[in-house]
Parts: C-alpha cells; sequence; structure tokens
C-alpha cells in the first residue's frame, strides 16, 4: 500500500508544481487576465490536488520509521510556501509568488536527498548478516517481515539472488541505490543472507 501511495503522492507532487509554474509564468510575465481565466479553470482540480498533496504526504509520513532533520526542514518549507502564495498570485506579488514556488522546488529536491540519504555511507562491515542489521533492518526487520515505508516482505520474496542484487544496488520505489555505500562484494553477501537466512523462514 505504502507504494502505491507513494506513486500517487509523487502524481500529485508533478500537477500541483506544474500548476504553480503555470501561475508563476503567467505572474510574472504580467499576462494577468490569462493568470485569472487559467485561476478560474484549475480553482476545483488545485483544490483536489493540494488536498491529494498533503494527504498522501502526511500518510507516507506515518510510514516513515524515523523522522531526519532533512524531513522537518522539507515540511517546513512546505508550510511557508502555502501562505506565501495565497498572498503572492492573490495580491499579484511577483516576489512573494516566485518564493513560495522556490521553496516548492527546493523541498521536492530535499526530498530525493533524503531518499538517497538512507543508503548512508560506505561501511567496513563484510558480514552480509551485519550490513544487512545495519542498512535493511530499519524497514526490512531483523526477520525481513517488518514492513515499514512500504518494504518487501523478505521472508516470502520469490526473487531469484540476480534479482535481489540488482534492487540492493539500485533501489526500487521507496528503496535507496546502495551502489555508493556498499561495494558489490557487500551486495553479494547481503543478498547471499537475505536467500539463506530470510528467505522461506
Amino acid at each position: 500500500m505504502a507504494t502505491g501511495m507513494l506513486h500517487t503522492h509523487y502524481l500529485f507532487v508533478v500537477l500541483f508544481t506544474l500548476i504553480y509554474l503555470i501561475k508563476t509564468i503567467l505572474l510574472l510575465s504580467d499576462r494577468d487576465e490569462l493568470l485569472e481565466k487559467f485561476k478560474k479553470k484549475t480553482k476545483v482540480a488545485e483544490m483536489i490536488i493540494s488536498f491529494g498533496f498533503l494527504a498522501t504526504g502526511i500518510f507516507l509520513l506515518t510510514q516513515v520509521p524515523v523522522i531526519t532533520m532533512l524531513m522537518i526542514v522539507k515540511i517546513v518549507l512546505v508550510l511557508l510556501s502555502i501562505p506565501l502564495a495565497v498572498i503572492g498570485y492573490k495580491k499579484k506579488n511577483k516576489i512573494l509568488a516566485t518564493l513560495s514556488f522556490f521553496l516548492i522546488v527546493v523541498s521536492f529536491g530535499l526530498a530525493h536527498k533524503a531518499k538517497d540519504a538512507k543508503a548512508g555511507g560506505k561501511t567496513l562491515a563484510l558480514s552480509g548478516k551485519e550490513i544487512y542489521n545495519d542498512k535493511c533492518a530499519l524497514c526490512h526487520g531483523d526477520n525481513g517481515k517488518l514492513g515499514m515505508s512500504g518494504a518487501k516482505d523478505l521472508s516470502v520474496t520469490q526473487m531469484d539472488h540476480t534479482n535481489i542484487v540488482t534492487i540492493i544496488t539500485n533501489g526500487k520505489n521507496t528503496m535507496a541505490s546502495y551502489k555508493e555505500a556498499l561495494t558489490p562484494e557487500q551486495i553479494e553477501a547481503v543478498a547471499s543472507y537475505i536467500e539463506t537466512d530470510l528467505k522461506g523462514k
């Protein structure tokens, strides 16, 4: 469910950003009449998208095991951008509207940075179990069944060794890529640990 909600959230994020990009361009280019027409035509859609954006974001926050500083900064930026946008577009204040759009873009950039940060720095551990406990157990759990942040149940996975290695290396959905944090040998060790100690247990 968390994975589907994440994709829905991304869709709302893209639509939300697109609407505000168009409104900002129209405001900055002094096309007031066109801006008013656009606002009227998209008023209901914008309300639905804004609600969906916030609702899915709140749901995803409840699925995260640890709220990081980057996440807190992202939330603050989004909350700051909302009143700035309301005032900026209503009063046709170019500075406030541009600042609001800038804060939205920065907050989405931080979201991607937070995802990449999940992988953490390089680890010196060699044991598959050690690496798994350090990097994977937070979301998958010690037995592979925790399922936090949309993590799959590794005890019932049907994936073969190659697919497990590929997902650890490149990441998938809410799971970060570990190709920068782990060596190919360490990734192989984690995949082997999942296959021998977690899969089917």
